[in-house]
This record gives C-alpha cells, sequence and structure tokens, in this order.
C-alpha cells in the first residue's frame, strides 16, 4: 500500500529516476489511452463513480498500466493493495484474504487488489484467486502485457473485463517529454535545458509507444547535453539500441510470422522481406523461418509452380550449410520466389476433403481390380481382375475407377486455372474427356 501513497512516496521520489518521478497521478495528467479514458468513456466513468469490476489490463510496457493503478488507488474509496507476480505467491494471498476480510469486518470497505505482470503466475497460483473473487472477498485488477488469452487461465478471464492499453502515440510521448523538461518539481525543469524539435521528435520515434524510454532517454540526454542544450546529437547518444519487440513464446512471435506467410500468400515481396528481418533481427531461429517456408511451398504455392517446394527445400538445407549471417541472402531469394510465385491451395484443400470423407465414410473396400493377388486364392477371389496397366494404353493412360465404388465420381483435387495449375487442369479436362469417350 506505501506503494500507492502519495506523501510516503513524494519522500523517496528525490532520488528516483525521471520516469518514476513523472508518474501521473491524476486522470487528468495521464497522457493516452482516450479510448478508455476519454470523456464518457468505460473506465473513466468506473473510476469517478468508485465502481470498479475485475479487470485485465493488457498493453505494451509504457501504456499506464501500474499508473492506472495508482490513479485508482488515490481516487478510490476502497482498500487498495499492490500484489507483485514478480515478487509474490500463494502464501501471500492467504494473507492478503486476511487482510480483505478483517477490512470489511471492520470499516465496509471493499479491496481492490492491483496484481501487476499477472500472467508471471503459472495455473495453479491463478486459481487461488478465484473463490476470492466469486466470493466478492476483493476485486482484481491485472495488469499484463501478454496476451490474456494465452497467460490468463480461462476461469479467471470470464470473471475479468479485458481492457486493451494502445502504444502511446508520437505525439503523446512528446508531450510527456515536454512535460518533464519544463516540470521543476518533479521533472528537470530546475536545470533549464532546451531541448531542439528534432532532437524531441527522435527521442518520441525511438520510444516506439514507451513513455519509460523517451523519459528515460531524456534523463540520459540531460547528463550529457553541452551549452544547455538537448540537440539531435544528443539524443542519438542517449538512445540505447532497444530490443525489438519480439517474445518468441508469446503473442508477438504469432504475430509477427502471421504477417510474415500471409505477405508472402498475398504476393508481396517488400512486406515479405520487411517481416522477415523483423524476425532474424530480433533473434528468431532461422530455422523455424524456413520450416514455414516449406510449408507454405505446398499450402499456398502447390503445383501452381512444383519448383516453389524444391527453393524452399534446397533454402532450408542451404542455410543448413551456411548459416548466419550469409545465410539471410539464401532466406531472401526463397521469400522472393515464393512472394511472387502463382499461388493455389488446391492440394491444401484437396486433401482436406480426403481426409474428411474418410473420416465420414470410414475405411471403404478396396475395389478388386486395384488389389494385388500374390497368391492363388487372392485371384481366385477376384483381386485384380479386369486391372488394365496405363502403360499398355496410347499415351498411358486408360479410363478406369480408381476410387471406392460408394465414392465413384467423386472430385477432391481442383487445379486452379493459373500458373503450371492451369495445365494440369487441361490435362484433367483431357483425361476426363476420354473417358467418357470409352
Amino acid at each position: 500500500m506505501d506503494l500507492f501513497d502519495n506523501k510516503a512516496a513524494d519522500e523517496t521520489l528525490r532520488g528516483a529516476p525521471l520516469a518514476e518521478r513523472m508518474r501521473p497521478r491524476t486522470l487528468d495528467e495521464f497522457e493516452g489511452q482516450e479510448h478508455l479514458l476519454g470523456p464518457g468513456k468505460l473506465l473513466r466513468q468506473l473510476i469517478e463513480a468508485d465502481q470498479l469490476t475485475s479487470l485485465i489490463f493488457w498493453g505494451p510496457p509504457g501504456s499506464g498500466k501500474t499508473t492506472l493503478a495508482r490513479i485508482i488507488a488515490n481516487v478510490s474509496k476502497a482498500h487498495f493493495i499492490y500484489f507483485s507476480a514478480i515478487l509474490s505467491g500463494v502464501k501471500e494471498i492467504r494473507e492478503i484474504v486476511k487482510e480483505a476480510e478483517e477490512v470489511r469486518k471492520y470499516s465496509g470497505k471493499k479491496t481492490i487488489l492491483f496484481v501487476d505482470e499477472i500472467h508471471r503466475f503459472n495455473k495453479s497460483q491463478q486459481d487461488a484467486f478465484l473463490p476470492y473473487v466469486e466470493r466478492g472477498i476483493f476485486t482484481i485488477i491485472g495488469a499484463t502485457t501478454e496476451n490474456p488469452s494465452f497467460e490468463v487461465i480461462a476461469p479467471l478471464l470470464s470473471r475479468c473485463k479485458v481492457l486493451v492499453l494502445n502504444p502511446l502515440a508520437e505525439e503523446e510521448v512528446r508531450r510527456i517529454v515536454r512535460h518533464a523538461l519544463d516540470d521543476r518539481e518533479r521533472g528537470i525543469g530546475e536545470m533549464g535545458l532546451t531541448l531542439t524539435d528534432d532532437a524531441l521528435a527522435f527521442i518520441a520515434e525511438q520510444a516506439e509507444g514507451d513513455a519509460r524510454v523517451a523519459l528515460n532517454t531524456l534523463e540520459t540526454a540531460a547528463r550529457l547535453a553541452e551549452a544547455m542544450t538537448i540537440d539531435l546529437e544528443t539524443a542519438r547518444e542517449a538512445v540505447q539500441k532497444k530490443p525489438l519487440l519480439y517474445d518468441k513464446g508469446g503473442e508477438e512471435h504469432y504475430n509477427v510470422i502471421s504477417a510474415f506467410i500471409k505477405s508472402m500468400r498475398g504476393s508481396d515481396p517488400d512486406a515479405s522481406l520487411y517481416w522477415l528481418a523483423r524476425m532474424l533481427e530480433a533473434g528468431e531461429d532461422p530455422l523455424f523461418i524456413l520450416r514455414r517456408m516449406v510449408i507454405l511451398a505446398s499450402e499456398d504455392v502447390g503445383n501452381a509452380d512444383p519448383r516453389a517446394l524444391q527453393m524452399a527445400v534446397a533454402a532450408l538445407q542451404a542455410f543448413q550449410l551456411v548459416g548466419l549471417p550469409e545465410g539471410r541472402i539464401i532466406m531472401a531469394q526463397a521469400v522472393t520466389y515464393l512472394a511472387t510465385a502463382p499461388k493455389s491451395n488446391a492440394s491444401y484443400i484437396g486433401i482436406d476433403a480426403a481426409m474428411a470423407e474418410v473420416r465420414k465414410s470410414g475405411a471403404l473396400p478396396v475395389p478388386l481390380h486395384i488389389r494385388n493377388a500374390p497368391t492363388r486364392l487372392m485371384k481366385d477371389l477376384g483381386y485384380h481382375k479386369g486391372y488394365r496397366y496405363a502403360h499398355d494404353y496410347a499415351e498411358g493412360h486408360v479410363a478406369q475407377e480408381y476410387l471406392p465404388y460408394q465414392l465413384k465420381g467423386s472430385k477432391f483435387y481442383d487445379p486452379a486455372g493459373h500458373g503450371y495449375e492451369k495445365m494440369i487442369k487441361e490435362r484433367l479436362e483431357w483425361l476426363k474427356g476420354k473417358k467418357e469417350e470409352e
């Protein structure tokens, strides 16, 4: 609770980082998230009416999740408890329950439990919250940078409203930086520094919607500034290379690989190369990317260009021989080939349709004429009888039925009318005509 107490906080903020000192204390000071906090919007109404229900704040770092919790603590009439998923466990949950019950018994106040980084709790730990949320012992507000669909158990998620916080817009970040530059009480206003427009724009751009990154950069630049001015060169010096937002085990991993696959499927080589670069720069396993390319070569290109699968497999094998950094060139060649190749998912649709038929109709008997007959008994039973060997006929084809009799006439593969499949389609139509002639 002390973390949310303004008087206690004022004493400890003097030596705190600029980002901590500038943390907004009221809704009016808060920048961004207008879709939640604008006039008449849901979260503002809940906060101002002090009628909060259980919530999950889902958003990227620096978007204001913990800050909103602090603001709620300041304005709420409820008993407010801060709970860190990094530092606490099930034992602490029992202590919180006891505290919440005593507060309700002696003061009639409800308790709001703020769980920072709730995604770090495992399933059994999250389960421990459930009975107390259901009984109204406390209202829970969780904060997470990860997709709650993957990281929060379904029973708990169903009892919470998920509110999505967006990365801050560059103009919002610029306002935050300007405010910190001018604020003499909590910011660096007493230093009397000047910040050039191009330096401000650079800091806002490099922050990528993260207010904390922007303020940390400003604080570093203030120490480096010469002649009382933070110019573009100083801002560049202050910016440390920030790792790309990319979690190999989390949602961003799936978002980026999805964008990569869809760009190749959509025949956009430029976007395909961009997403490839994003993954490589973030440290994704190149073999994972190449395996997905092999799948795409069959799923989305298919027989519209049969060489696509050869290209993808060759790229996988070549990369294993070469590795990085040169392997990126091999990957780029395969990516641009797959992106610009004609597309067909006819094989993919065909196998799914055939499997659906198998699941529906079961193990239908193989027609006798296309069964082998290695024994006398099999021959006597009619195995192989009437089979016509295709190579004994002109153009290596003879019309006969190969499907189970119950599925006669069924069609699973319907080639596209472009790329190499145009030729396949024409041949199948020719074969159909020959069959009808016979």
